[in-house]
């Protein structure tokens, strides 16, 4: 006789509001629990393993995708962009998405295979943004290696921040890693005990614009932090008499110093922008969503010269800002600048 398999208890919801981004199955499954997850959005956050895709309807104007077009999404997340210019270009249209993530990129194309989108319409390649050449190169599905429209839109998804395993959140205790693909490079850990004093100085200021630069790099540089609570925790006691909301804004611009340089993210987005160009037909039409002023400042300058060059016929002549509303109900969006540009 077989020995009896044990009973196995119920995962038990842990209250409203749980805490853990592990005991937040609910919103990890909004198929099953839709009730919660509207809950969640409506309090203006996002749900755990969910992120909302930012300024949807102003990249749609500047873009205005048409049916027939060959798209290309270089930073496809969530997927959530990648739909709604899917179901514009069609019939007879074919997008291409890059995603440097591998633990993401898969998931998103099984969500956007689910909407009815198949490999005649849809293809997903694991690169960053500065392979988007070779993407078009070895894609092949539409025939071309110039895009009708690309879009890049440079934030770190929900997904990544959300999770503590990824090593992005300031808020949960996780290994301090920030790689975007964790099977390629070092972890931030690393990154943070082989760097000197000026060398992390500078890095604070080009990457995040951190005004405490000097005072920081003197007390994290060459120092082990296997955690990002250990990294926090080292920032709160370099900077002791700073006011509880300037230190948040101090931690968030180390960790997103510390992101860049992991991920040499500055390097592939210049990269991107030098082969932009080549990469869009004729009257093609680009647009970047940045999220802080090294990003933009680097857009701003590559699309000013390539108009100036004859490049672009023409660009966008103020950065475009999310509405009242999305900032409200989506605080992430808040940060955020559109610009775009078009092929001449």
């Amino acid at each position: 006789m077989e020995p009896e398999t044990p009973h196995r208890r119920r995962l038990r919801y842990s209250g409203k509001n749980p805490r853990r981004f592990e005991e937040k199955y609910k919103e990890h499954d909004p198929a099953k629990h839709a009730e919660t997850v509207a809950k969640v959005l409506a309090s203006g956050k996002t749900p755990a393993g969910m992120h909302r895709s930012i300024m949807v309807a102003e990249i749609l104007e500047v873009l205005a995708p048409a049916a027939g077009a060959f798209a290309v999404d270089c930073t496809l997340g969530y997927g959530g962009h990648a739909h709604e210019i899917l179901s514009r270009i069609q019939p007879g249209g074919h997008l291409l998405g890059l995603d440097a993530d591998p633990i993401e990129l898969p998931k998103a194309e099984a969500r956007i295979r689910a909407m009815g989108f198949g490999s005649e319409v849809f293809t997903a390649v694991r690169s960053n943004f500065a392979g988007l050449p070779q993407a078009l190169t070895h894609c092949g599905a539409a025939g071309t290696n110039e895009a009708d429209i690309v879009l890049a839109d440079l934030g770190v998804s929900s997904m990544q921040i959300d999770d503590p395993e990824r090593g992005f959140s300031v808020k949960h205790e996780g290994p301090l890693d920030m790689r975007m693909n964790p099977r390629k490079g070092q972890p931030a850990s690393f990154l943070l005990q082989k760097t000197g004093r000026a060398e992390l100085g500078e890095m604070l200021v080009e990457n995040a614009d951190e005004v405490y630069a000097e005072v920081l790099a003197s007390a994290l540089a060459g120092q082990v932090f296997p955690t990002t609570q250990s990294l926090v925790r080292a920032i709160r006691a370099a900077l002791p008499r700073l006011r509880p909301d300037d230190l948040d804004l101090t931690v968030r611009r180390v960790f997103q110093a510390l992101r860049i340089a992991v991920n040499d993210e500055f390097m592939a987005l210049d990269m991107f922008l030098r082969c932009l160009p080549d990469c869009l037909k004729s009257g093609g039409r680009v647009a970047v969503l940045t999220f802080h002023s090294g990003e933009d400042r680097r857009v701003k300058k590559a699309f000013a010269a390539g108009l100036r060059d004859g490049i672009y016929a023409a660009i966008a002549d103020e950065v475009i800002r999310a509405g009242a509303e999305e900032r409200h109900t989506n605080p992430r969006s808040t940060s955020a600048k559109l610009r775009w540009a078009r092929r001449a």
